[in-house]
C-alpha cells in the first residue's frame, strides 16, 4: 500500500523534481566564476589530499591509489551530502512545506538528485581516470550498478527517518555530523580497509558498514577485475528497502503535523 501510494507520487510530480533539481544546481554555481567547474576542481583536489595522506603520510602505496581514492570520496560525497543535509531539509523548506501540498519525501529525493548528478560528474572523472592510467577493464564493470543501486536505497531510507526526526530534535544535525565523521573514517575513504584493518575488525567493517560495502564492491569491479560482495550488497539493499518502507509510512503518517510544528 505504502510502495503503491509512493510510486503514484513519484509519478505524478516528476516534471517538479527534475525541473526543481536543475534549479537548485543552477542556483548552486550562480554567481561562481568557475560555475561548474567547482563540481570537479572539489572532489580533484581532495582526491589529491587524500591520496597524499595514503601514500606519503601513511606510507601505504596501493595500486591505482589517486582512482582508489576518488571513487571513495564520490560515493562518500553523495552519502555525506545527502544524509547530512536531512535532518535539516523540512526547517529549510518551510515555505514550501506550510504553504502547499507536497509529499515531504520529495523534497528528500531533489537533494539525492542534485547529489547524483555531481555523483555521476565524478564517475566521468574516473573512467578518464582509468584510460589515462591504462586500467584494465573486464565485464565487472557493470556490477557497480548494484553497488549504487544499494547505496542509494539505503542512503533514501536513512535519509527519511533523519527528515522526520528533524522537525522534532533541534540538535540532530549536529549529532548527524559527528556521527558522519566517525562512519567517513570507518568506511575505507582513502585507505584499504582489507590491507590496513584485516583480521577481523576489517571483515566486520565491510559487513556493518553499508556505504563501506559498495564502495569497496565498486572498487572490486572498475579496479581489479573483481565481483563485489554479492551476499552483503543484498543483506543491505534489503535492509535499506525495509528502512525505505518504514520511512515513507512515518513520513505519510506525520507530513500534516509538520508544517504546525514549523
Amino acid at each position: 500500500m505504502v510502495f503503491k501510494r509512493f510510486f503514484k507520487d513519484l509519478s505524478r510530480y516528476r516534471k517538479y523534481l527534475v525541473c526543481s533539481a536543475k534549479a537548485s544546481l543552477k542556483s548552486e554555481v550562480a554567481g561562481s566564476y568557475l560555475a561548474w567547474l567547482w563540481w570537479i576542481i572539489e572532489p580533484f583536489c581532495f582526491m589529491l589530499i587524500y591520496t597524499f595522506i595514503s601514500e606519503v603520510v601513511f606510507s601505504k602505496p596501493m595500486k591505482f591509489a589517486s582512482i582508489f581514492v576518488f571513487l571513495g570520496l564520490t560515493f562518500w560525497d553523495f552519502f555525506n551530502r545527502s544524509v547530512g543535509s536531512s535532518a535539516g531539509l523540512l526547517k529549510s523548506n518551510k515555505t514550501i512545506v506550510t504553504r502547499i501540498y507536497l509529499p515531504k519525501y520529495l523534497l528528500y529525493i531533489k537533494l539525492m538528485l542534485v547529489n547524483a548528478f555531481k555523483m555521476l560528474i565524478s564517475l566521468f572523472i574516473c573512467f578518464a581516470l582509468m584510460v589515462f592510467y591504462r586500467v584494465p577493464v573486464s565485464w565487472h564493470l557493470v556490477e557497480i550498478i548494484p553497488c549504487i543501486l544499494m547505496l542509494f536505497i539505503i542512503t533514501f531510507g536513512i535519509g527519511c527517518f533523519f527528515m522526520h526526526f528533524g522537525v522534532y530534535v533541534r540538535d540532530l544535525s549536529k549529532i548527524i555530523r559527528i556521527v558522519l565523521r566517525l562512519v567517513f573514517y570507518m568506511s575505507g575513504v582513502f585507505y584499504n580497509i582489507s590491507a590496513s584493518i584485516g583480521g577481523f575488525y576489517g571483515k566486520l567493517l565491510l559487513k556493518v558498514n553499508p556505504v563501506a560495502v559498495a564502495m569497496d564492491g565498486c572498487r572490486k569491479a572498475l579496479l581489479y577485475c573483481e565481483s563485489p560482495d554479492w551476499v552483503m550488497l543484498g543483506v543491505w539493499a534489503a535492509i535499506g528497502i525495509l528502512i525505505s518502507i518504514l520511512g515513507i509510512a512515518l513520513v505519510y503518517k506525520n507530513e500534516n503535523n509538520y508544517g504546525k510544528i514549523l
